[in-house]
Order: structure tokens, then C-alpha cells, then sequence
């Protein structure tokens, strides 16, 4: 057990200097100092008091050292270099501005000097004072003009270095790898063929429970690209895919028999296209939205034939029918039926003209031969201008675009795109077999 110590003892331990004393910091140069000497000093004198909270007093023998002040060194003055570069930099810059301004006044002393060379009179100094207003005057009005004439603001003005442009390096993020595998969801479809990423991705064949399949391309899960899509009940659509809809070039074959080659947009028949029905009808020309909407030309099977403009699936606008027996309308249509001016010809070269009702002349015109002259009669060289528009909007509609040949490339692409769906799906059933075999289960992901 440790002992208490007495308060004479403790006066005795400590030394000449106080516990809260702290010796100042002196910043030294190169040049050495004498280090003061902070040992213990035994010629002080013993305490005169036990209170512990009076400090010891130095006697009067303990010698203080003295450290020698500290020199400052002086600031290195400018060097000789330094002032030339100042003065290379300040010489570069004023033959800059001198370059500026000669060009300046070497453009304006031209006109100075062939004003006062051209007009000599008696006196120099109207001829000098002459000149200097005219400079003046020009000088006057470049100030105006330059902001508005490119080329003097571009002589004018010093020439600018190109900034170096440097080369931009990114590092290419990582792409999931495509693996076969086989997904049954709970609906009862299947899909067969390329993943990446948790989605239906590349080529793959996707079976529908109730309805059909799908072989082609995919993206996130999507149809995109081309591919061959068929149903339980005999259609089938072979073409281009955009976000999971029929877009861009394909034919679709539909179970009745009917056949739509052409444009497609949003999963509808949108732009140019041929239209074959199954009895014989055959429509070429502009579609909008799934319908016959702008100018084509359609073929009845009876031999009839309408060329001209259309309107939401119906003949509207102007157009030309030709009937099989030889009769022909050229004229106005509103919904499917005549209306408006024009001209019906007989097969033997009759003609009835007017203001046609729901396909029935109404108001013949003035110089109809079957009707006799009425006073509420239209003037036939209006039902002229009809007819004439009539056969312009039926030459337009023989000059659609034909789309044959886009379409056949979009349906070989397709064929394509099929044959390489089935190859990923038997890699992916094979794959699922082989994953059978070793693990003993059956590990088809269910969604």
C-alpha cells in the first residue's frame, strides 16, 4: 500500500521551475543558438513555507540565458530575367495593337490621298481640308457600317487562334451476356429462345396458349426488328416490329383470305399499300389508320374501276368510275356516292351534266342535251372544271408510290429473322434438357 507523502516531501521533488510554465517558441535560422538549459537547478534555495500552493522562488545566483535576436532575412529582389520577359510580353502586345491600328489607317489614307490628288485647286489647304473631312466623314460612317458588313468587321478585327480541342475517352459500361433459356408464365404462354438482363432479348419464339406464336426479333421484352407472327385461326403477318406493334414494311394474310401489303404504323395499315380481297377486288393507293383514306385506285370484281380520291374507307373527293358496259362518271363524290358536279357518259357518246343528288342528277346544266334548258340551270363550264379536276386526281392516284419492292426485302428479313428465332429456341430447350439432366428437376422459371 502506497504511503502519502509529505507536503516537505513534496516541495523537495520539484524543481526550480513551476508546472504551468511553458518556455516560448523561438523560430531558428540556419545559424545555431545556445539551447537553454531547463535541468534541475540545486543552488536554489529550499521552501520557507509547507503550503502547496505557493511556487518556489528563484534565487538570486540562477543565471537566465539570453538567446540572441533573430536576424530577418531580406526579400530576393527582382532578377534581370524577370524584368526582360516583362518587357518581351509588354513589346508583343503593343506591336499587336500598332499592327491594328496601322491597318486602320492605311485603309483610311487611301481615300485621303486620292481625293487630294485628284481634285488640285490653288490653295493646299483647302485641299488638305477637303480631304481630312471627306476621311473624316468615311471614318463616320464605317463606324455605323460595321456592325452590318461582315467583311470590314472581319478585316478589321485581329485574327483569334483555334482552341485546342481535346479528345473526350469513356469507358463503355458492361452489356449483360445473352443466355438460352426456357420461361413458362402463368397464363400458359411460353417463351423459347435469347435473354439478357431478366427480358426477352435477340431471337426467340414465343407461344401464345390459346392464340398462336410469334418467331422473330425481341429488345426488353418487345417485339422489335423483324419477325413472323401467326395465329390460332390462319393469319399470319410477316414484317417489320416497333415497340412490340406491326411498323414499317410487311403483308399481312388474313384467315378470310384477304392480303394487305404495305406500309404499317402503331400495329395499323398507315401509308402506301395493296389491298387483294378475297373475291377478286384489288385497292392500291394511300391508307390511313387501317382504312382507304387519300388517293389510290380500287378494281371491282364485277370489272368496275374508281380512281381518285377516298375518304375514311369511301370514294369523297374528286375521281373518275368506269363501268364494265362501257358508261363512265367523271366528277364529285361524297360519301361513296354522286354528289355534286359532273358528267356521266354513255357508252354511245350521250352525255348528262349538272348538279348530281345521292348519285341522281338534280340541276342539269345549261347545255345538256337530254334535259331541256331550265332557269335554275348550272353553267356546264363549271361542270367542266369539275370533270378536269376529276381526271387529275385519277392520274395522281395511278402515280402512288408502289411499295412492292420494300415490302418483298421487309418479308425476306423477316423469313430471316424466323429461321434464326427457331435455331434459339431448340439451343434453348437443348440447354434446359442438359440442365435437367445433371440437377434431376425440372428448373423452368415460371412468371
Amino acid at each position: 500500500m502506497h504511503q502519502k507523502k509529505s507536503e516537505l516531501q513534496i516541495g523537495k521533488e520539484s524543481s526550480g521551475i513551476s508546472s504551468d510554465f511553458k518556455p516560448l517558441l523561438h523560430h531558428y535560422h540556419h545559424h545555431s543558438h545556445p539551447v537553454p538549459n531547463l535541468a534541475p537547478n540545486h543552488n536554489l534555495e529550499t521552501l520557507t513555507s509547507t503550503a502547496p500552493y505557493k511556487r518556489p522562488s528563484l534565487s538570486k545566483s540562477q543565471t537566465l540565458h539570453r538567446f540572441p535576436k533573430a536576424r530577418h532575412a531580406t526579400a530576393p529582389s527582382v532578377t534581370t530575367a524577370g524584368a526582360t520577359a516583362t518587357w518581351l510580353s509588354s513589346a508583343v502586345s503593343l506591336r499587336r495593337r500598332l499592327r491594328h491600328r496601322v491597318r486602320l489607317f492605311l485603309f483610311l489614307s487611301l481615300p485621303f490621298f486620292y481625293f487630294l490628288v485628284s481634285h488640285p485647286t490653288n490653295s493646299f489647304l483647302l485641299d488638305f481640308l477637303s480631304a481630312f473631312f471627306f476621311s473624316a466623314a468615311l471614318f463616320f460612317s464605317l463606324n455605323l457600317a460595321l456592325p452590318r458588313i461582315p467583311s470590314l468587321r472581319l478585316f478589321l478585327k485581329p485574327k483569334a487562334r483555334p482552341a485546342l480541342k481535346l479528345p473526350v475517352f469513356c469507358a463503355r459500361p458492361a452489356q449483360p451476356v445473352f443466355q438460352f433459356s426456357v420461361v413458362a408464365y402463368s397464363n400458359g404462354d411460353v417463351y423459347e429462345g435469347e435473354f439478357r438482363g431478366g427480358k426477352c432479348c435477340g431471337s426467340g419464339v414465343y407461344y401464345y396458349s390459346m392464340s398462336g406464336r410469334y418467331e422473330g426479333d425481341w429488345v426488353e421484352g418487345k417485339y422489335d426488328g423483324f419477325g413472323v407472327e401467326t395465329w390460332a385461326r390462319g393469319s399470319r403477318y410477316r414484317g417489320q416490329y416497333r415497340q412490340g406493334l406491326r411498323h414499317g414494311f410487311g403483308v399481312y394474310r388474313f384467315y378470310t383470305g384477304d392480303v394487305y401489303a404495305g406500309e404499317w404504323a402503331s400495329g395499323q395499315g398507315h401509308g402506301c399499300g395493296v389491298h387483294t380481297c378475297e373475291d377478286g377486288s384489288r385497292y392500291v393507293g394511300e391508307f390511313k389508320w387501317g382504312v382507304k383514306h387519300g388517293l389510290g385506285h380500287y378494281h371491282f370484281r364485277n370489272g368496275d374501276a374508281y380512281a381518285g380520291e377516298y375518304f375514311a374507307d369511301k370514294m369523297h373527293g374528286y375521281g373518275v368510275y368506269s363501268f364494265a358496259n362501257g358508261h363512265c362518271y367523271e366528277g364529285s363524290w361524297h360519301d361513296g356516292k354522286r354528289q355534286g358536279l359532273g358528267m356521266y357518259t354513255f357508252r354511245n357518246g350521250e352525255t348528262q351534266s349538272g348538279h348530281w343528288q345521292n348519285g341522281v342528277l338534280d340541276i342539269p346544266s345549261t347545255q345538256s342535251a337530254t334535259y331541256p334548258v331550265s332557269p335554275v340551270g348550272v353553267n356546264h363550264s363549271r361542270v367542266l372544271n369539275a370533270v378536269q379536276e376529276a381526271r387529275r386526281a385519277a392520274e395522281k392516284a395511278y402515280d402512288v408510290a408502289k411499295v412492292d419492292e420494300r415490302v418483298n426485302r421487309a418479308v425476306a428479313a423477316a423469313n430471316r429473322a424466323a429461321n434464326a428465332a427457331r435455331v434459339a429456341s431448340v439451343k434453348a430447350v437443348q440447354n434446359q434438357m442438359h440442365h435437367n439432366v445433371n440437377s434431376k428437376s425440372i428448373p423452368i422459371s415460371i412468371l
